[in-house]
């Protein structure tokens, strides 16, 4: 968290207009007072709940009218902020455009078209008005809009340009035609692309920096293994947390330089168990998301979903359903999210084209560092994905990077070495906890020494622990933590098609450097 003072750091005092440098201001200067318990909340007789969307007369659709401060700002003075984008069902066909304004405004859209002096397609977007009511004597009420517009019967393999606006801001305008981003599409048959993954990002220099590696690394889309943002410092899923709304502006916007580019597809951790919103904490989620609709619930569950990029199937999952370390949301879906892993898995193995599989969510199958592995996602997933043959599980949650050999059977059914290959219809499964987002890091037991490329130390036990119903732990000595860092990372992994089809997956530490290497192929 940033130091609390009376100014605006240079780096986004930059990127805002007067505005936005208000608001800024205002929700500073009340957030010494505003990370209370809800424990406070509850003494204070706070109801929070999330609205429903925005009408363009200042009203939001469950009737609240927004707080004169921000119904009276005129469009033109209102910039938007924090775009990020994120695919439809189709990555070809299909593109979602996210973006938060600081006050109300009326009809906003998005222009997008194939040049950027030629945005002639017009689409109309929704505001989702996320209240946050105050508490008498040490917050004011909350306000956040966040903007959505859906690009489908787009073109595959094509660039577009696109820009964001409204009512009194047109971002065709030469005064705004700076704030003009661009996507790609995805191809319409598979060809070598590179995607990138981490967890546990919040908001800090580290957490930048990553971003700028994402970038370098020139991605088709990234993945991010939950706790987002960390305006929820607890991570219990109670309304006993202390909680900051106004830090997800920060996170937006130090995030925009590349979530504007590059999709950014998220699932839900255990800090984005938002109590305040909604019975299973989701409501800000689905406020601030545009996510693929094709999950087991999207309305109730906004982290979990799929895609298929290339050959590459992508499954999004919400490890609280399960988890016996951090049982605010176990068993939330009564079983319903496992069944729907189970067909979907099914489906992408049947998939004509689709080489490889990859799950990714947040909660540590197997981790050797703090939070340890969750016994609750062995129970429930790994059946699963051994019967339809996972190619890469990535985690986050852990804030450290970690990677195991092939499992199989709960064991070591092969070593893997740093450079080597591996059959997951012959030897396992890898798993990944890539938590070194940014957020303050984590180490490993006593006495376990890092091992990664570069320093790779003796290999040998690692005594740990799982957790295990009731948040009981027990202990269990394992061989199958092979690489080991303590420190600021993240993923990239290339897929390649043809006749050879492979994952080269790499971790990069947060200046790029590469730390771990290992390819994932499959049997023919």
């Amino acid at each position: 968290m940033e130091t609390p003072d009376c100014g605006i750091p240079e780096h986004l005092a930059t990127r805002m207009s007067m505005a936005e440098q208000y608001e800024y201001l205002r929700t500073k200067l009340t957030r010494r007072r505003t990370l209370v318990t809800a424990g406070a909340m509850a003494a204070g007789g706070l109801l929070t709940g999330c609205g429903g969307k925005s009408t363009t007369d200042g009203k939001a659709a469950d009737g609240r009218t927004s707080s004169p401060a921000t119904s009276k700002v005129p469009g033109a003075v209102v910039t938007p902020f924090g775009r990020h984008l994120a695919f439809g069902a189709d990555p070809k066909t299909a593109m979602r455009i996210s973006w938060q304004v600081p006050f109300a405004v009326r009809k906003p859209y998005v222009r997008v078209g194939l040049k950027p002096d030629d945005l002639s397609r017009r689409i109309t977007a929704e505001v989702r008005d996320l209240h946050t009511p105050g508490l008498t004597g040490v917050r004011p009420a909350v306000e956040q809009y966040y903007v959505h517009a859906a690009l489908d019967d787009l073109h595959p393999g094509t660039t577009y340009y696109y820009g964001v606006g409204h009512e009194g801001f047109d971002p065709a305008a030469p005064a705004h035609r700076s704030t003009i981003g661009t996507f790609r599409t995805a191809p319409a048959n598979p060809e070598k692309f590179v995607f990138t993954a981490f967890g546990d990002q919040g908001v800090s220099n580290a957490a930048a920096a990553n971003d700028h590696v994402v970038l370098r690394e020139n991605p088709a889309f990234h993945l991010h293994a939950g706790d987002i943002c960390y305006a929820d410092t607890n991570g219990l899923g109670k309304t006993t947390d202390g909680y900051d709304p106004t830090y997800w502006n920060l996170f937006l916007k130090q995030n925009e330089p590349v979530s504007r580019s590059v999709p950014w597809m998220v699932t839900t951790g255990n800090h984005d168990m938002e109590a305040w919103y909604s019975p299973d904490g989701y409501g800000g989620q689905l406020a601030r998301w545009s996510l693929p609709e094709n999950g087991f619930d999207p309305k109730h569950a906004p982290g979990v979903y799929s895609f298929v990029y290339g050959n590459v199937g992508v499954v999004a999952l919400d490890a609280n359903d399960v988890s016996y370390e951090i049982t605010a949301n176990l068993g939330y879906t009564d079983g319903k999210q496992t069944k729907w892993l189970d067909g979907r898995l099914r489906e992408l193995r049947a998939t004509k084209g689709v080489d490889f599989v990859v799950v990714f969510f947040h909660h540590c199958a197997y981790s050797t560092s703090s939070h340890a592995s969750d016994g609750g996602v062995r129970s429930a997933w790994l059946p699963l994905f051994a019967k339809h043959q996972v190619d890469l599980v990535i985690n986050g949650h852990n804030h450290v990077y970690e990677r195991t050999d092939a499992i199989r059977n709960n064991a070591v059914g092969r070593a893997v070495p740093i450079g080597a290959s591996t059959d997951p219809t012959r030897d396992g499964i890898v798993y990944v906890t890539a938590g070194g987002g940014g957020r303050d890091l984590y180490g490993f037991p006593a006495g376990v020494k890092e091992s990664y490329e570069g320093h790779v130390t003796r290999h040998g036990t690692v005594d740990t622990v799982q957790w295990e119903k009731g948040q009981h732990t027990k202990a269990e000595t394992v061989e199958w933590s092979r690489v080991r860092y303590r420190g600021f990372s993240l993923l990239s992994v290339e897929a390649e098609s043809g006749s050879t089809p492979r994952l080269k997956v790499s971790a990069l530490d947060g200046n790029g450097k590469r730390i771990d290497h290992f390819e994932v192929r499959r049997g023919r």
